[in-house]
């Protein structure tokens, strides 16, 4: 089912991005946890004591004696960014069981927020994917169909041009994922001297770092080295510089909420038409994207942003040639399909 949100929930994802936005967070203790006073040798000290998650709820780190002044300012403004958290995590819940928004699979929402403490959509990555299709239902205020499809794939794009030019690095990305599951290892490819671009762990959770190919289609397997991503690199895409040319940003609803980057909507339907053109045909995949492509187009429409949606197809069409034929092509394939809505959005 698909619908326009309540106002009043529309509001409520606007204040939850707003406060993820504001929300700070400390390098060694995560909002989701506690601290704890524990009297040892008539002495109190402070512990703090980890989430449920992972199976460390048993495991306390000391922090410091209790009549330490700095230890207790610190456990002092701890308590002003938790009770923060669970205002934010009361705002989820109220979405995603109230409003029917989607909400990913509990390790997929971890590696999401472990890149984002990281520092990796400060350094301009975004979202791509099925996982940035099923934040559109709080980009657009407009409940999408087909976004409750669980995925294990994340993948994470950006522009080489920036990863060079920022002159910063997020922390060493193997133990940023290490940090959410131990068994993350990096998946061995040609080329790939400069560092891993893709990474998985058990049961099927991958993760991929994209960025745009716009020179030779001799450079399509090779990995591109990339400055800010801890000693990942990158796989070259072609298509990929139209859909993350001006991201926008949103939040993933997971715990307290996690502020991400994702493609423009507009964008991201266009682009759907063009990879399911070359795509081999009957897989799934192609299918898979002429659905998300159609569904965006309804939701774009019942939003009154068709005018987007048309000034991305018409940049997309101006591109050259194969853009164009691709785009005809799934045009085409969708109105067989009896999938009209992109048709009649671009009428």
């Amino acid at each position: 089912m698909s619908s326009r949100l309540d106002i009043a929930y529309a509001t409520l994802v606007a204040e939850l991005l707003d406060r993820c936005l504001d929300a700070q967070f400390d390098a060694d203790f995560d909002e989701a946890g506690s601290f704890i006073k524990v009297k040892s040798k008539d002495r109190h000290y402070w512990y703090y004591k980890p989430s449920l998650r992972g199976g460390a709820a048993d495991k306390r780190v000391c922090v410091g004696p209790a009549d330490d002044a700095e230890i207790n300012r610190r456990v002092e403004t701890f308590k002003t960014y938790k009770n923060d958290f669970q205002a934010r995590r009361r705002i989820v819940s109220t979405l995603v069981r109230e409003a029917r928004l989607f909400a990913p699979e509990q390790r997929v929402g971890d590696v999401v927020e472990a890149v984002w403490k990281a520092g990796l959509f400060r350094l301009r990555a975004c979202i791509v994917g099925t996982i940035a299709f099923q934040t559109y239902g709080t980009v657009l205020g407009y409940r999408m169909s087909g976004a409750s499809l669980q995925t294990g794939d994340i993948d994470l794009a950006l522009f080489q041009s920036i990863s060079v030019a920022v002159e910063d690095t997020m922390p060493p990305v193997l133990d940023v994922l290490k940090g959410v599951d131990e068994s993350f290892r990096p998946i061995p490819q040609l080329g790939d001297k400069a560092g891993p671009s893709r990474f998985q762990a058990d049961q099927g959770l991958r993760v991929e770092f994209l960025t745009p190919n716009r020179g030779s289609d001799d450079y399509a397997d090779k990995p591109a080295a990339m400055p800010s991503l801890g000693g990942a690199t990158a796989t070259p895409l072609r298509f990929l510089d139209f859909l993350i040319r001006d991201p926008v940003r949103t939040v993933l609803l997971h715990k307290g909420g996690v502020p991400v980057l994702v493609p423009d909507p507009s964008r991201y339907a266009v682009h759907k038409l063009i990879v399911a053109a070359r795509r081999k045909t009957g897989t799934g995949k192609d299918l898979k994207d002429l659905e998300q492509a159609a569904k965006l187009a309804t939701a774009l429409q019942a939003t009154g942003r068709t005018a987007d949606l048309k000034d991305a197809y018409r940049e997309a069409r101006e591109r050259g040639v194969a853009w164009r034929e691709a785009l005809d092509a799934s045009l085409f394939r969708l109105d067989r399909l009896g999938l009209k809505s992109m048709s009649d959005a671009l009428a």
